[in-house]
Parts: structure tokens; sequence; C-alpha cells
């Protein structure tokens, strides 16, 4: 067997970063971006589209993959963001069978699901994958996986470990998701308090590392134990919460798209009605990931790390019950 040695994708972003410098303590570990950054291991200036990855992995003799890098923020160039999340991933795994490459562990999302208001109460691995066309990074995810299965049939010896994050959060959190908190009020649009399942950034990172050593595969939603509602959100903060129309709403945020004022389109709400609740027993019982953080002692600590507010109320109090 081949040293183990890890390239990852998106190495200059918010979890590459910190779960190169966790991997580099262990084992040998390269990244590729297209950003440069000083980090404790080498990063490669590089787009993940670009053919010349193939010779890259060759070169430093990869033998396993961390793939994280995508379009996470809606923009509104939706040809480069498919580029990117569908095409770039192609691209990775087809370097990566071409080399030889033993594993690769890929970053989908629990968006892959989809916004729908049939989601079950709690979305399962075994649920079907239903991204919104609408939303370009839930739509792209589902691709990503539609293809990473034709992958596992005609590549078998490309182990594949795949997570479905839910919201990610920490104590540098800067997102779309931790927009939604920081700001005077909670939005609700409708009042249909649909919850919010929260994972620790550093849950995220251990999880990977977890699965990488290990050479573990299989699929597996990433989540906090819990979920915690718009409304439980706003008494725990302390803010009030806001339950505008939803006809309202699209008819502001279609102006301000109009006006390019913001890049968030008015069929886009459903993010915030019907939110994908993750169930995590695969995670704890198949995989044995045990996340250090519930989801409210996760957003209990993002609240008073990045957003300098103490949550009084006990976390035994706001969290959310989960099935067995």
């Amino acid at each position: 067997m081949r040293e183990k040695k890890v390239l990852i994708t998106g190495a200059a972003g918010y979890v590459g970063g910190q779960l190169g410098e966790l991997l580099a303590a262990k084992m040998p570990v390269v990244g590729v971006d297209i950003v440069a950054r000083d980090a404790g291991f080498k990063i490669f200036q590089m787009d993940i589209c670009d053919p010349a990855l193939a010779e890259l992995m060759r070169v430093e003799g990869i033998t396993h993959v961390v793939h994280l890098a995508s379009v996470v923020t809606p923009g509104r160039d939706r040809r480069r963001e498919y580029q990117i999340d569908v095409l770039g991933t192609r691209n990775v795994l087809e370097a990566c069978v071409k080399n030889g490459v033993e594993h690769i562990t890929l970053t989908s999302s629990g968006a892959a699901y989809g916004y729908h208001p049939d989601n079950p109460d709690w979305l399962e691995e075994r649920h079907p994958l239903r991204g919104n066309p609408e939303f370009a990074y839930s739509d792209h995810k589902r691709q990503v996986e539609e293809m990473l299965a034709d992958y596992r049939a005609a590549h078998p010896q490309l182990k594949q470990l795949i997570f479905r994050p839910c919201s990610i959060i920490g104590a540098t959190t800067n997102s779309k998701i931790s927009e939604l908190f920081s700001g005077g009020s909670i939005l609700d649009p409708g009042g249909y308090n649909s919850p919010f399942v929260f994972i620790w950034d550093q849950d995220v990172i251990g999880a990977i590392e977890y699965g990488v050593v290990r050479d573990a595969s299989g699929i597996y939603n990433l989540a906090g134990d819990g979920a915690l509602t718009p409304s439980e959100i706003a008494r725990v903060l302390g803010k009030p919460l806001r339950r505008p129309p939803v006809w309202l709403l699209k008819a502001i945020i279609g102006v301000r798209y109009l006006l390019r004022i913001a890049d968030f389109q008015p069929a886009q709400v459903k993010f915030l009605q019907y939110r994908p609740v993750l169930l995590n027993n695969r995670l704890k019982n198949e995989l044995g990931y045990v996340p250090r953080k519930t989801s409210a002692e996760a957003f209990a600590y993002f609240a008073r790390e990045a957003l300098g507010i103490t949550i009084q109320t006990p976390c035994d109090v706001i969290q959310g019950g989960q099935p067995a």
C-alpha cells in the first residue's frame, strides 16, 4: 500500500485551511485553490476545472482527495457556478481515476434534499435527493451526487466518503447563514417556523479527518443532535421574530434583485419556509463519529463567539428533540 498523501480542493477556504493543518500533523498534505494563502501546508494556486489537476496529482503521488471546492454564495452567473460545482467535480473525479487515487471525501450538502413542503420531519440518507432547480447550490449538489453514484458503479476501486452537512457555524462564521441571525430581528416568512439544524465547524473538520484516517466510505448526514425553530432562535437571542407574508417578502426581494442590490431571488424564499432537517443517526451509529456539540450547543457557541451574544437559556431547554 502506498504512503497516504492527501490533496484538498478549496484548501484556502474556511474549512479547507483548518482541515489541512489538522491533517498535516499526521500525514503529507497539499491543497489547491483559486486564491493564494499562507498555511501550514503547501497550497497550489489552481482552478479545479484545470486539466493540469491530473498531472499535479501524479507528481505529488496523491492517494486521498478531500473535495471541498464549490460555490456556496448564490450569484448571477449560473453558468460559471455550474462549471465549478458540477464540471469541476467531474474533473476532480476523472483526475482521481486516471491516477489511481484510492479514496475521495466530498462535502455535499443537506441542500441536496431540496426545500420542499412535503419533506419528512427528519431527513435520512435513504430519502430521495430533490435539489431545487431555482437554487444553484441545491441543484448542483443533487447533480454532483448523481454523478458520484455513476462513478461508484463504474469505478468501485475509488472509495467514496460523502458528507451532507447542515448549516455550519462556528466562532468565525461569515456566511449567508450567519447573516440571518446577525440583524435586529429573526425572519420567519409566513410563520412556517421551519427548524434549523446546526453543525459546529470543528465537528465538520473532525468528521472529515476521522473518515480520512480510517479510509471510511458511505454517505452521512453531518448535523448536531436536535433542531431549533426560528421562534426558539429569536427567544434565545432576545430578538423579535418577524413573520411577513410570503408574497410581500417576495415582492421586496424581487425589487432588490432587479435593482442589483442583492442576488437573492423571490423563489428562494423557500430556503426559509421549508428547511431540510437532517437526522444524524447513521453518522453516529455506522460511521462512529459523534458530534461534540448539539445543534443548540453549536448555536449558543456561535452566538457568543461570532455575534457577541451570551445565551442565558440553558441548552437542554432549547434543545429540540429528534427520533432515536
